[in-house]
Order: C-alpha cells, then sequence, then structure tokens
C-alpha cells in the first residue's frame, strides 16, 4: 500500500486599494492579519474546542486507511454525515461520537480540565 500525503493551502485575495491590484495570500498570512482584531481573537478561541474534535477525528479516520463512505458504513449511517461531522458543521451527540470511536477502534474519552 501506498501512502499519500495531501497538502492543501488556502490562498486568500484581497485588493490592495492603494495601486488597485490584487494579492494573494495564504491562510497563515490571512489569519496572522485577522488575529490583529480583538473580536475574532474570541471567537477563534471560543471555537478552538470544535477545531480540535474535528481534527482529531479526520486524523483518527486517516490513521486507520478508511475513507469516509466505510467509516460511515461501519457506524450505520451516511457518508454525508461523516463530511458534516468533519467539515464542522455538525453538533454530534454523544452517542454518534461512542459509535464513531468504536467504528475507528478508539477509545472515547471526555475531559473536564481546570482553566
Amino acid at each position: 500500500m501506498t501512502d499519500y500525503i495531501i497538502s492543501v493551502i488556502l490562498i486568500t485575495m484581497r485588493t490592495d486599494s492603494k495601486i488597485n491590484r490584487k494579492k494573494f495570500y495564504t491562510w497563515e498570512e490571512h489569519k496572522k492579519e485577522l488575529m490583529k482584531d480583538p473580536g475574532f481573537i474570541r471567537a477563534y478561541q471560543l471555537l478552538q474546542p470544535e477545531f480540535l474534535i474535528t481534527r482529531k477525528i479526520i486524523e483518527a479516520r486517516i490513521k486507520n486507511g478508511v475513507i469516509q463512505n466505510q467509516l460511515a458504513k461501519k457506524m450505520g449511517t451516511k457518508q454525508s454525515a461523516i463530511s458534516r461531522l468533519e467539515s464542522g458543521n455538525a453538533n454530534p451527540s454523544l452517542n454518534f461520537l461512542k459509535k464513531l470511536a468504536e467504528a475507528l477502534d478508539s477509545r472515547l474519552e471526555i475531559r473536564l480540565l481546570p482553566r
């Protein structure tokens, strides 16, 4: 089996109003600009738990070598449900997360930590 590494770079386009020309920015460059806004920083920090859950789910699926459709079949759900979850457009129930962990041969652990 061959391992493939896929890298995605989000490029954002903004217009430079002084010269009226377009410049392309990577996601990291764009994020650096956005992080200058206190409102954006607060919103970004509030979403960190969701981002972390999504990232861990995707990492576990890839580590197990399954595609979304295969994972969905193991869980008894549809591929679109996995896609919504991985894109951050779903709020999964605890029961769904238990099924997900089982299908990925993983253990679900939820912890509350002091700040």
